[in-house]
């Protein structure tokens, strides 16, 4: 991205989130969704969820939490999203669950947002229920304009009378002011702040936010695994081995590579084979990049490198005979203890810390930064010296935790 772009840009972000914290783009949104509901007369027959998915788009992550939401809940899902192709729906659920294709409702600008607001007013006309998909993207960190709509589009479909929820998210203790005045709008409309960490918890009620109840990740809901993955890049009888994923949000931040070569040449020594995991692939923060240069850096046969992006089940299939898991992606890590895996997460955004808390692994949880190697190693080793005491930490606590993220799905 040339200078000049990098300015705009920042300048439009700028700009973006001054507007959002003054509450006029919301009053206009408003008067153009009640204007649009009065007009639109509630359907007649089925009704449908209307389900705000997230970006998407080569993250595994939300792909899973979508699947989640679809597996556990009934009836009809309309998806709502920037663009198709973001999203995939299982095969299993196809004619079930639709695209509704609304690119300017969370990142529109101008006309483009209006009407999409007024297609979304028109959608909820016959909705059972809202859901936004919440992960880490409602604090701002990203961008407060888009976590702001999102936090929006619950307190219109109060407006109107429809069953709204913000669907396990985390909450980092420094909410931009946008995202957080429209976060605790929607809660006192009645939207259901469902978060996913007693950390995030503890800092969503000093902030204020309103009707907040504590879950766990969506996707520790999740129903399906699939061994297709690890037979395709392992074969039927692999041996010990350690699965790693090298973050493309990571890498921006600090060199990453020489890092992870250590950590990678150290599991070699020990006999394990080191699958190397994008769980993130796009332009913005890309894993395969991240994790294709420490394959190349590392040079041996041993290191095998995932040259696809896997289906959550996949991953889940994947990780499941893996000795350890090394991510900086924290819904690999998710997928790792649903198969009561370690996972050793470096902590991005602040929401890695309230998972490892619900575990009682907080030494599994790392930070990033010059010297990572020296700090992962001792851990791993651990890991490697006492499986049986580590899995079974995981496995005392999963069943509670599972309960916890079905709470998401009540009443749906």
């Amino acid at each position: 991205m040339s200078l000049l772009k990098r300015v705009r840009r920042k300048v439009r972000k700028t700009i973006n989130a001054a507007t959002t914290t003054s509450g006029v783009p919301f009053a206009i949104d408003r008067a153009v969704f009640r204007r649009t509901a009065t007009a639109s007369a509630a359907t007649s027959g089925e009704r449908w969820h209307v389900l705000i998915a997230p970006p998407g788009g080569g993250n595994i992550g939300d792909q899973a939490m979508v699947e989640a939401y679809l597996e556990n809940t009934s009836g009809p899902v309309r998806i709502v999203v920037r663009a198709l192709g973001d999203i995939r729906i299982p095969a299993e659920q196809v004619g079930r669950a639709t695209f509704t294709v609304l690119p300017g409702l969370i990142y529109g600008d101008g006309r483009a947002h209006l009407a999409a607001v007024a297609a979304f007013a028109r959608l909820l006309a016959g909705a059972r229920s809202l859901t936004v998909v919440g992960a880490d993207i409602m604090d701002g960190a990203y961008d407060v304009r888009a976590s702001a709509r999102r936090a929006d589009v619950t307190t219109l479909a109060r407006l109107a009378g429809v069953d709204s929820r913000v669907l396990g998210f985390s909450w980092n203790g420094r909410a931009r002011p946008g995202a957080r005045r429209a976060l605790a709008r929607a809660g006192a409309a009645g939207t259901r702040l469902l978060v996913r960490d007693p950390k995030s918890v503890e800092r969503a009620r000093a902030d204020g936010l309103a009707n907040v109840a504590e879950v766990a990740d969506a996707v520790f809901s999740a129903r399906t695994t699939s061994a297709t993955a690890a037979d395709e890049y392992l074969g039927a009888d692999p041996g010990r081995y350690a699965v790693l994923n090298a973050s493309g949000l990571v890498g921006r931040s600090m060199d990453q590579v020489g890092e992870y070569e250590e950590i990678v040449r150290s599991l070699l020594d020990r006999g394990l084979i080191v699958v190397l995991l994008p769980h993130v692939v796009r332009a913005s923060a890309d894993d395969a990049a991240a994790c294709r240069a420490v394959a190349e850096r590392v040079g041996d046969p041993r290191v095998v490198l995932v040259t696809r992006v896997l289906e959550p089940a996949e991953v889940r299939g994947l990780v499941a005979g893996a000795a350890l898991v090394l991510t900086g992606r924290m819904h690999l890590a998710i997928q790792a203890f649903w198969n009561c895996v370690p996972a050793i997460t470096l902590s991005t955004q602040g929401k890695v810390e309230g998972l490892m808390q619900l575990f009682g692994t907080e030494t599994l949880c790392v930070e990033p930064g010059p010297g990572l190697a020296t700090r992962i190693l001792p851990v791993a080793a651990d890991l490697l010296a006492r499986p049986d005491h580590h899995r079974g930490t995981i496995a005392g606590r999963l069943p509670a935790i599972v309960k916890l993220s079905d709470r998401n799905f009540a009443a749906l």
